[in-house]
């Protein structure tokens, strides 16, 4: 009887493993930004670095592949980024994104006074972004929204 017992109480915990490994990842929360710096300057079309600052909420690291994001700043598109990575996200910790922004410089002139001032401004990011666990990776999609005050 106790063998019966001991070998279904191993199904079931060997269910629970596998039911909680395969769970989605809870969404990434942004933080902050640093470091804006300009890394090739035009007329039509520049290159900024920035990196982002993220937080991981889930009780497991993840691994971050590559982003393909657009960005727009109070509803102008500003610029895209897309870059592969092998980031290692640590589980429930802070971690920092690098990225670097194709700037569309006539969207950008529209923008940059008010950012100069230290006016806030209404950031807009959507796109995908691939993550993983064990090599194991799936897209996700990206729709973040928020008021920013950007000081040069």
């Amino acid at each position: 009887m106790s063998f019966k017992l001991s070998s279904l109480l191993l199904i079931f915990l060997s269910a629970l493993l596998i039911m909680t490994s395969c769970r989605e990842p809870k969404e990434l929360e942004y933080r902050d930004f640093k470091n804006l710096s300009s890394e090739k300057l035009g007329f039509s079309s520049s290159t900024f670095k920035i990196d982002l600052v993220y937080y991981n909420p889930n009780n497991f690291g993840l691994q971050l592949k590559r982003t393909d994001l657009d960005i727009f700043i109070d509803s102008n598109y500003l610029g895209h980024t897309a870059q592969d990575y092998q980031i290692n996200i640590p589980k429930r910790g802070e971690f920092t994104l690098p990225l670097s922004i194709e700037v569309d410089m006539k969207n950008a002139y529209k923008n940059a006074i008010p950012a100069l001032f230290g006016k806030e401004v209404l950031v807009r990011v959507v796109g995908k972004v691939k993550l993983g666990k064990a090599n194991v990776y799936k897209n996700f999609n990206v729709n973040y929204e928020g008021k920013q005050k950007f000081s040069f």
